[in-house]
Formats: structure tokens, C-alpha cells, sequence
């Protein structure tokens, strides 16, 4: 399944990250999150996957528009306990 831009900001919100943290924790520029979820270019395979993987690694699992209602989302993959 290919990460969308909306995907992205969305896993970012829930884990409460900056562009800039996603950037770090991905080994990538934050212009390259930045321009990729603002839709001004698809980063190539390799750094999606590094996107991808440091967002799973934090906990994030990715819905394909099957799993979901409405389409591609995003959703814990074990929900945090709220204290």
C-alpha cells in the first residue's frame, strides 16, 4: 500500500510529532516531508518506506480503503492508555 500525504500528517497528529521529528526519526530532510505532504512531490520508494517504518515503529498502523470506512486512514496499532 503507498502512503498518502494524508496519511502522514494524520499519523503525525496522533503521535503529536513535528515535521521535523518525523524528518529526524525517518533520516530525512524536513523539506522532503514538507513538500511531500503538501503534495508538491512523491518522495522516492526507499524514503517513503523510511517514513513509513519510523511511523510503525512509534506504534501506527496504516488502513488500506478496505479496513476502513471511508477510505486509506491511519489508527494505533495498540492504543496508548490514557491516564
Amino acid at each position: 500500500m503507498t502512503l498518502t500525504p494524508e496519511q502522514s500528517r494524520s499519523a503525525r497528529g496522533l503521535l503529536d510529532w513535528s515535521q521535523e521529528e518525523l524528518a529526524a526519526r525517518s533520516n530525512l530532510s524536513g523539506s522532503t516531508i514538507r513538500d511531500f505532504e503538501k503534495g508538491r512531490r512523491v518522495p522516492g520508494p526507499n524514503n517513503l518506506a523510511a517514513v513509513r517504518a519510523a511511523l510503525e515503529a512509534a506504534g501506527i498502523q496504516f488502513l488500506s480503503p478496505g479496513d476502513a470506512a471511508i477510505g486509506p486512514g491511519v489508527a494505533w496499532a495498540n492504543p496508548p492508555s490514557r491516564s
